[in-house]
């Protein structure tokens, strides 16, 4: 049986609720958030098609070479280990969620997607609800940043999911700057939703794309990435957005051909993740500091343990002898 590190688990299961009074009543732009990149490729679906995601070429090669192609498409779409409770109680609170309709298929049913479908989105966002109706005083992000094969019907048909599953815990859209843990547990609010298309203009409780920018490095090489994030930390808005740094390495097609049967885990991330990681814990949260930070297979290390560890740089030793 697979052992997990020690941050993992139920450990950091209510990490926003304990948080000492002067965090809590800090923007929530300023605190060091935990985050997954395609928090929901988990689990892939190797008998549907691929997905309208891909480049033509890839889907033509999955259906020439349909069970070798497969296979390594899920070696190299899945990029988190832990379903979204298990995510949830290790302390990820930001989720970057990429739909889509499968084309060809009747009804207006929409799945998570990378390369491959995953999971319904209604089930994602069940076990997300349950998980927050037993944990009141933890928030989540909800970042909707791509979409797929969907028109008009799919997005009212999500967008009055999400209303439906999260009802009274969604958070309306408003300034940033007024978002604090203590604002949110006052009103009851538990989600923030950020959905990155037209679609949801107009829906109180759909913050528009612009307010969680995600600047993508798009490297393979860790020395690029990190002074990508330090650049692109610089550079963050002063007023009117929460930020990611994405602290994630992007596979070119050449490194998949190199690494074809290896797959994202074993070719790219474990090897460069200590130095990922190196830069994860030599930050500050804060005005000028991270935000939210993600990363791929959270499980590998105390990821979630160690951004969250962060906020305590924000207390003087006054409030940790305090604590």
């Amino acid at each position: 049986m697979k052992t997990r590190p020690t941050g993992i688990g139920t450990v950091n299961a209510d990490w926003m609720g304990v948080l000492p009074s002067k965090l809590s009543a800090m923007p929530l732009k300023h605190l060091a958030v935990p985050g997954s990149h395609d928090s929901f490729t988990f689990w892939v679906d190797v008998e549907a098609p691929v997905g309208p995601d891909q480049k033509v070429y890839v889907q033509y090669l999955a259906t020439m070479f349909s069970a070798f192609a497969k296979k390594v498409m899920v070696k190299w779409s899945m990029t988190q280990n832990m379903s979204f409770r298990e995510q949830l109680d290790a302390g990820i609170r930001y989720f970057d969620l990429r739909i889509s309709s499968k084309p060809g298929e009747p009804g207006i049913e929409v799945f998570f997607i990378h390369g491959l479908f995953g999971h319904k989105v209604r089930d994602g966002l069940l076990e997300i609800s349950s998980f927050l109706s037993r944990h009141k005083k933890e928030v989540v992000f909800l970042d909707f940043n791509h979409f797929y094969a969907m028109d008009a019907e799919h997005h009212a048909y999500l967008i009055n999911m999400l209303q439906e599953v999260f009802g009274s815990r969604l958070c309306n859209d408003c300034a940033v700057e007024s978002i604090t843990l203590d604002y949110l547990w006052e009103k009851k609010y538990q989600v923030i939703v950020f959905y990155h298309h037209t679609s949801g203009q107009g829906v109180p409780v759909m913050w528009p794309g612009s307010k969680i920018p995600a600047p993508w490095a798009n490297t393979t090489e860790p020395d690029k990435l990190m002074q990508f994030l330090d650049t692109t930390l610089k550079e963050r808005n002063k007023q009117g957005s929460f930020h990611v740094s994405q602290a994630i390495l992007t596979p070119r097609v050449n490194t998949v051909a190199k690494g074809l049967l290896w797959g994202l885990r074993s070719y790219l991330v474990e090897k460069n993740l200590p130095t990922i990681m190196s830069w994860v814990a030599a930050q500050k949260p804060g005005v000028d500091g991270v935000n939210i930070v993600t990363s791929d297979f959270v499980d590998l290390t105390d990821f979630a343990s160690i951004v969250i560890k962060l906020n305590n740089l924000l207390l003087s030793d006054q409030d940790q002898k305090r604590r």
